[in-house]
């Protein structure tokens, strides 16, 4: 490739076969290679074909289906929680991605008692994980493991954190007043086993 092809975020690259397989900065779906970064598409050669890659001079971390990310709660209805993307496993973003949260996944299990409001309110700080893409602007998330949900909460009559007492339950430590949640199961990170 003598001339460099620049692209966007989300434009079509190339159909995805036995020759062209998805690299850095692009991704799958429905059997075409797709940008997630605007910058120069590179085609690196490899044994069965060529490997397709987007660099630019600054390359930029997207959520990638698998991911766990940490999310802030915008806005709640009865459907979905609206959430804004700030980090992507340690990493801090630039800028925030838009993520939506449906009702089914919320929970594993008795999807259809689930309220969404005694689950995650404005402001909550949840973490999730990034489903595959089904929307153009919005990522899909879940919260259907022990160790996702929210981790931290204000509480709504005085603001304090709270701290979780039980899977479903936050409290506030000034108040004791009791606030449902969809609590993380969240561990020490350095755990030491005899």
């Amino acid at each position: 490739m003598e001339d460099k092809i620049i692209c966007v975020p989300g434009q079509r690259l190339c159909l995805s076969d036995d020759e062209h397989v998805s690299g850095s900065g692009t991704y799958e779906r429905q059997g075409y290679i797709y940008a997630t970064v605007a910058g120069v598409v590179d085609l690196v050669k490899q044994d069965k074909g060529f490997l397709v890659q987007v660099h630019n001079k600054e390359q930029s971390i997207v959520p990638m289906p698998g991911d766990v990310v940490t999310c802030k709660v915008n806005v709640i209805n009865q459907r979905l929680c609206r959430c804004s993307i700030t980090c992507i496993g340690d990493t801090v973003l630039m800028r925030p991605f838009r993520a939506i949260l449906r009702k089914e996944d919320v929970r594993a299990t008795e999807k259809d008692s689930i309220e969404m409001q005694k689950c995650f309110r404005s402001g909550d700080i949840i973490l999730a994980k990034v489903l595959p893409m089904k929307e153009i602007h919005s990522y899909q998330i879940t919260t259907a493991e022990n160790e996702l949900g929210v981790v931290i909460a204000h509480s709504e009559s005085g603001g304090v954190s709270m701290v979780p007492i039980s899977w479903t339950e936050m409290q506030c430590p000034k108040t004791y007043n009791r606030e449902f949640r969809k609590v993380a199961k969240v561990g020490p990170e350095n755990i030491v086993i005899d």
